[in-house]
Order: structure tokens, then C-alpha cells, then sequence
């Protein structure tokens, strides 16, 4: 049977006489959640619409798509960034960037919720082999690229009159300071415990009193006076007007599909990050390195 024009929802059947495939590979793109689609009473649908932009989309690698929804690892830089290319195009598109830490970030890419993802998983100098393997976990993973930001330097966030009263961040481990904690799957988290253990300590043994969302949630603790310390990048603590003691360098990167990495908005985005801009920004906040902005690190082009 032809499929009428009225058709707002198409069932398996409809949609594969319309995409020119077999029932068997819809179910596979289904399973892969590559294909629009919703299960009502047991039977998938698949709404017309969404199937037309989507192969438009598909069709043209993402090139007139005019959004970008980005999350996982927030990052003030990036946050400047992405807000001043919303304001220059108007009405005509939107960028958005919304902090969720990193692994929750991979999974909303790999559900196809967001376009891209943020992550930072440790110091530098393992993120080459670190992150890949982060991006191996999902089942998407061969379809994504991994795009370097930039690096920067991860510490600790601390409030002036508490540094004032330490020698170093192995006393601020005692139970007498407060700590922000992390959800599960934060990047910035990571690399404390990371560091914690270094030092025969462990994160789990801090006095956290509240828990942050976001970086820039932390630091805004330490502000209003309900915690002393917490972990993040100098940038935050900068901007908080808060103290920071260095515990390193390590790689913000971004994690994408094949096809949106050539969105002429991504492209954009990657063009401000390596402008003039971007590099008073950076001095302007601190301890960022934006020399290999735009590398190409993982996945096939």
C-alpha cells in the first residue's frame, strides 16, 4: 500500500517502504537509536516529519542544520564563547551549552540527545589514550570524532580566608573544612580522587557538606559561605573572585558525531575558540592553553 501524504506516523512497515530498506535494517536503526521513532502500546512509530529532517539533516552531514546543542564538562571559556556566537546570529540559530559532567554528557550523546560532549578525564598527559577509551564504552563510538579545545590547569577552588589559615591542600583534607562534593561521573571529581590517592588519601573521606552540579555551582558555595573548598579549573576561581591551588594541567575536549564535526555552526565555534577573542579571553581568566585548538584527536575523517 502507498503511503498517503496524511500520514503524520508511520509504522515499521511504512517507514521502510519510504526509506527504501527492509523491516530487518529499521529495527537495527531503532536499536541504535539512529532513526526517529516512539513505542506506543508495544507497536514503534515514526513520526513523517522527523523522519523528512533527519534524512535532510543525514543527507547534507548536518551542514544547514542552524543549532548546536552541546553538554557534559561546563567550562567558563567555552561558556563566553558559545553565548557570543548565539548573540551574533541573531534569531538565525542557536548554540547551546548545558553542564551535566562528563560521563552523563556520553550518555545524552549516545542517546542522541545532544549534538556534542565535553570531557576532561584526568591529567594531560593520559587524556590520549584516556578519552578514547571513555568513548569506547558507547556503542555509538564509531561514529564520533574527538576534537581538542584546549588544556587547562585543574586544582582546587578555595575560599581566601581558609588558604590563609593552611600550608597546603593536604590540610585542607582535615575534618575541620568543607568540602563541595561532585555527582558521579564529573571530570573534575575524577582528577581529585585521582590526586587523593597520590598522596594516600581518599575523596570519600572529606568532609563534603553540600553537592554541586556544575563548576561554577562549587565555587559559588565557597562565595556564599556554605563550603571552603572544592575541585575545579583556576578559570572558575578567577571568576569567583576565590584562591586556587594548582594540582595540574589537563585536556578539554569535545566528542562529536562524524557529520555534525562539518555543521558549518560547529565550524563556527571552532574558528572563535582559535580567534583573537578567545585569547584575551584566556589570559583574561587564566590557565588555559589554546595552541592545539581544533586537532582532530580520535575517529576517522
Amino acid at each position: 500500500m502507498a503511503i498517503e501524504v496524511h500520514d503524520a506516523y508511520m509504522s515499521v512497515r511504512q517507514v521502510a517502504e519510504y526509506l527504501h530498506l527492509n523491516e530487518k535494517k529499521i529495527y537495527e536503526l531503532v536499536k541504535e537509536q539512529s532513526i526517529p521513532a516512539t513505542k506506543v502500546t508495544g507497536k514503534w512509530l515514526f513520526p513523517r516529519g522527523m523522519v523528512d529532517r533527519w534524512l535532510t539533516e543525514s543527507s547534507n552531514s548536518g551542514v544547514l542544520t542552524d543549532r548546536l546543542n552541546i553538554a557534559g564538562s561546563d567550562d567558563p571559556l567555552l561558556q563566553r564563547l558559545v553565548l557570543s556566537q548565539t548573540q551574533e546570529m541573531d534569531s538565525h540559530g542557536l548554540v547551546n551549552y548545558t553542564a551535566t559532567g562528563t560521563r552523563m554528557g556520553l550518555k545524552l550523546l549516545q542517546a542522541r540527545r545532544i549534538d556534542a560532549a565535553c570531557l576532561h578525564w584526568g591529567p594531560s598527559e593520559e587524556s590520549s589514550f584516556r578519552h578514547p577509551a571513555l568513548l569506547k564504552q558507547h556503542r555509538q563510538h564509531s561514529k564520533w570524532v574527538l576534537i581538542h579545545l584546549f588544556n587547562r590547569e585543574q586544582g582546587l577552588i578555595v575560599h581566601p580566608d581558609v588558604l590563609a589559615q593552611v600550608g597546603g591542600h593536604s590540610e585542607l583534607c582535615d575534618a575541620n573544612w568543607q568540602w563541595v562534593g561532585r555527582q558521579n561521573g564529573a571530570g573534575s571529581q575524577r582528577f581529585l580522587m585521582e590526586t587523593l590517592i597520590k598522596s594516600g588519601r581518599n575523596v570519600d573521606d572529606l568532609n563534603q557538606s553540600v553537592q554541586a552540579h556544575s563548576e561554577k555551582e562549587a565555587a559559588s558555595f565557597i562565595v556564599m559561605r556554605q563550603a571552603d573548598v572544592a575541585s575545579g579549573p583556576r578559570a572558575v576561581a578567577i571568576e569567583a573572585g576565590l584562591e586556587f591551588i594548582s594540582m595540574g594541567w589537563e585536556s578539554f575536549d569535545i566528542a562529536l558525531n562524524k557529520g555534525i564535526w562539518f555543521r558549518n555552526i560547529f565550524q563556527t565555534l571552532l574558528k572563535r575558540l582559535q580567534s583573537d577573542e578567545a585569547q584575551k579571553l584566556a589570559v583574561m581568566l587564566q590557565g588555559y592553553d589554546l595552541s592545539r585548538s581544533g586537532e582532530l584527536l580520535w575517529g576517522e575523517s
